[in-house]
Parts: structure tokens; C-alpha cells; sequence
């Protein structure tokens, strides 16, 4: 048994594409456009693993890289809360710094990492996104150890 990877259906590919490659810092992989079926499927990987130039296995995708990804149904008309989907969970270097940067794209924090260690934000589509500090929890810190939640997560 091999994870291969994660789907989210996404209403508008662009937004989407924002959020997980400027936010946080995936990399678009493999693209297929299927004109038949009126859909399109994007799939992402984090770029350090991309970094690490994993062998692909002839069929678009990166041996043994968890991967992300996001179908763009053409004709639908949208998705409500994320369709019983829970969360994906990425892990960060400096949740502070992840959480700040995604508030100048405009992004809510809903959970912010109060705790120095978990933070909760939402894609454009309202998929809820766990976003875990690597190793260690990060000593709490202002803004974030008195910010409110703010809205679900």
C-alpha cells in the first residue's frame, strides 16, 4: 500500500493555484486537461520535495511524493464547506511566518497558532487546511497567543 494522494475539488483553478503554491509553497507537477469529461486535474507536491528531484514513474507523477490533488470540474456550479471533507495537514518551518504571509495574500487565519505549534486556515474553495509547526512548538508569541478564532475550522 503506497499514499498517493490527496483530492480537493476546486471551483476556480487560479484561486486555488494561489493559495497552495504562493501560500504555501507547493509546485504544480503534472497537469491533465481532459476535454471529454470537462474536467481538469492539477496535482502539487511540496517544492522541497520537488527539491529532491524524486524518480518519476512514467505516468506523471513522483515515486514515493505525497501529492495534492485539485479537480476542476468544468460545468460545476460550485461546493459547499468542503463537501464532509476534514482538513489537509502540511507542515511548516515557522508557522508565524507561514500564518503572516498568507494574512497578506488576504487569507483569514480561523485557528491561529496561539499555541505556537497549530494554526487552521480555509482555501478559496473552504477546504479547512491544518498547517503543524516541524519539530518543536515555537514559544508563544503577540499577535498570535491573543488572537481570537475566527469563523470554522
Amino acid at each position: 500500500m503506497e499514499y498517493l494522494h490527496t483530492m480537493v475539488r476546486v471551483s476556480d483553478v487560479d484561486a486555488s493555484l494561489r493559495f497552495f503554491e504562493q501560500g504555501l509553497g507547493l509546485t504544480e507537477l503534472h497537469r491533465v486537461e481532459n476535454e471529454t469529461g470537462r474536467f481538469t486535474l492539477v496535482f502539487l507536491a511540496s517544492s522541497k520535495d520537488v527539491a529532491r528531484n524524486a524518480p518519476h514513474d512514467g505516468n506523471g507523477f513522483t515515486a514515493g511524493l505525497p501529492l495534492l490533488e485539485l479537480t476542476w470540474n468544468w460545468d460545476e456550479a460550485g461546493y459547499e464547506g468542503g463537501r464532509n471533507f476534514g482538513h489537509l495537514a502540511f507542515q511548516t518551518d515557522d508557522i508565524y511566518a507561514r500564518c503572516a504571509h498568507l494574512q497578506t495574500m488576504g487569507v483569514t487565519i480561523n485557528r491561529p497558532p496561539r499555541d505556537g505549534r497549530m494554526a487552521f486556515v480555509r482555501s478559496p474553495d473552504g477546504i479547512s487546511v491544518e498547517l503543524l509547526q516541524k519539530g518543536e512548538p515555537l514559544a508563544p508569541l503577540e499577535p498570535w497567543k491573543s488572537m481570537e478564532n475566527q469563523g470554522e475550522w
